[in-house]
């Protein structure tokens, strides 16, 4: 599994921002964006592309274009669709999936509840939408789901990961021939007892869109 870690002082400002308690909604949802739109930049470095040729006004050009099948990219709701118009602004052209997950706040596991996917992710290059990257078994979950439908080449994009959540991807994957990536603002300490990341910034779905 690749990992990257994007140190970029741009980033880390939206993050500081993102992380104060004083922030609001509004305010939280805008900075999401900004620092997926940033995230997918780096996430994409490796995105398949074909040669081609175009016509500008002077003369003849030589350039690339995303090839086909489209990208796929996949939040993980409800936190991860706070992420999707950031990657969107990017890449307007990639297909969407939704992927319905939820932890049980006791055992830490995660299950799917709804899935709105493409039948078949083979020679589909997949990006994976969730805020936070803690225990791990959301992720990992989400990962195993769109590989049984032949996704080969998965990227999450988390704004922040824990220590622990990283290790448990890592080895829930070890001998796995998955060409997986994990793209994350930040490294953060650790979790505390209740599974959330310290210092972290709360719970991503209630700072996007209030509590229910």
């Amino acid at each position: 599994m690749k990992i990257h870690i994007a140190d970029h002082p741009l980033i880390t400002h939206k993050l500081t921002v993102l992380r104060d308690e004083k922030t609001d909604s509004p305010t939280f949802r805008r900075l999401t964006e900004e620092i997926v739109t940033l995230l997918a930049y780096e996430a994409m470095r490796e995105v398949k592309t074909k040669s081609v040729s175009v016509k500008t006004p002077v003369a003849m050009a030589q350039g690339v274009q995303l090839t086909k099948p489209k990208p796929v990219v996949v939040p993980i709701l409800r936190a991860g669709l706070g992420m999707l118009e950031g990657f969107s602004r990017l890449i307007p052209t990639a297909e969407i999936g939704f992927l319905g997950m939820v932890r049980n706040e006791q055992t830490l596991k995660a299950t799917t509840y709804a899935n709105r996917l493409p039948e078949e992710l083979h020679g589909r290059q997949c990006y994976i939408l969730d805020p936070m990257l803690a225990t791990g078994g959301t992720l990992v979950a989400a990962i195993e789901f769109l590989q049984e439908k032949g996704a080969t080449d998965i990227t999450a994009i988390c704004i922040l990961a824990a220590p622990e959540g990283v290790a448990v991807l890592e080895k829930a994957f070890a001998s796995s021939s998955l060409q997986l990536k994990l793209v994350t603002g930040a490294l953060d300490e650790r979790l505390n007892e209740k599974g959330y990341i310290v210092p972290g910034l709360g719970d991503a779905g209630d700072r996007l869109y209030g509590v229910i």
